[in-house]
């Protein structure tokens, strides 16, 4: 992956400053590989066709971790019935305090709409689940999902529509995942103790094999290396004097005024749950609920 220099029209810039990324737009070769069930790969040019039978599931991993950037990918999910099945794409670090930024794609059955839930990991922790539907029908069609992780907010992003903010308040003593570089991950796999109506509904492996596909890969990233210390990576990915990344940028340290329409008409039509809003699972508002919106 080549460091590219680009010059972008950003209002504000001083003349003269450099703006730098990791961007790729690629094969999955050259950026991922897979992790486990290789046999139940299927490649179709530059589509990836992932398997899921009652032998097994499969996930593939990137080949590099990074610290900020944005990472996309389109996938076209599973048709028909497909209730108890899970698509998940995600961002995670390693170890048992690690970050992890999760879109998790719940099955249903013909005719139900998929319901896509998203959560946030900080030094371990998640329990910050939304779900939401779609405005589209996510299986009938590619549709590119996306993570914009900066030091000032992640934005889960639809088709470039925002569809969750998780901002840093790390000035009101909320931790923020901004330490630990993260690799890039998808997989499929039967989850029919919970992923559909709570486990309730199961799968029907007499409408196996279940295809998720993929194409259009792509990072946008600083790539951590593994030889330096996490101090390190975190100076190599920030901007600094003449160096600079888009993503420290300010047009990218919150949301449009159009990007807060597209939120708020989400979070309105289609959000189904909120962890916010559950008084059942924390009778005490969990902190960050109070201070930003997700």
């Amino acid at each position: 992956m080549a460091v590219l220099f680009r010059m972008p029209v950003v209002l504000g810039l001083f003349v003269g400053l450099m703006v730098l990324g990791l961007a790729s737009s690629a094969k999955f070769d050259e950026l991922f590989q897979p992790g486990w069930a290789s046999d139940h790969f299927i490649f179709e040019g530059e589509q990836l066709n992932l398997k899921l039978d009652n032998s097994s599931g499969a996930g593939f991993a990137s080949k590099s971790k990074y610290l900020f950037g944005k990472v996309s990918m389109q996938i076209k999910l599973v048709e028909g019935d497909s209730a108890g099945t899970v698509t998940a794409y995600y961002m995670s670090s390693d170890g048992p305090n690690h970050n992890e930024f999760d879109f998790e794609f719940l099955g249903n059955t013909s005719g139900e709409p998929y319901l896509v839930q998203t959560n946030v990991y900080v030094n371990g922790v998640g329990n910050r689940e939304q779900r939401m539907n779609l405005w589209f029908d996510p299986t009938k069609d590619f549709h590119t999902y996306s993570i914009r992780w900066t030091e000032r907010q992640v934005v889960f992003l639809v088709d470039e529509t925002p569809v969750r903010v998780h901002t840093n308040m790390e000035h009101k003593g909320i931790p923020f995942p901004k330490d630990q570089a993260m690799g890039v991950y998808s997989s499929i796999w039967n989850a029919d103790d919970w992923a559909t109506q709570g486990g309730l509904v199961k799968t029907d492996w007499s409408h196996a094999p279940f295809i998720a596909s993929y194409k259009g890969f792509e990072i946008d990233a600083c790539e951590a290396l593994v030889s330096v210390s996490a101090d390190d990576n975190a100076k190599k990915c920030s901007s600094s004097g003449e160096k600079r990344f888009w993503w420290d940028e300010p047009t990218f340290s919150e949301l449009s005024l159009h990007q807060n329409h597209q939120l708020m008409w989400v979070r309105a039509n289609h959000l189904v749950y909120d962890y916010c809003s559950d008084t059942a699972r924390f009778p005490v508002m969990p902190v960050e609920c109070e201070h930003h919106r997700h």
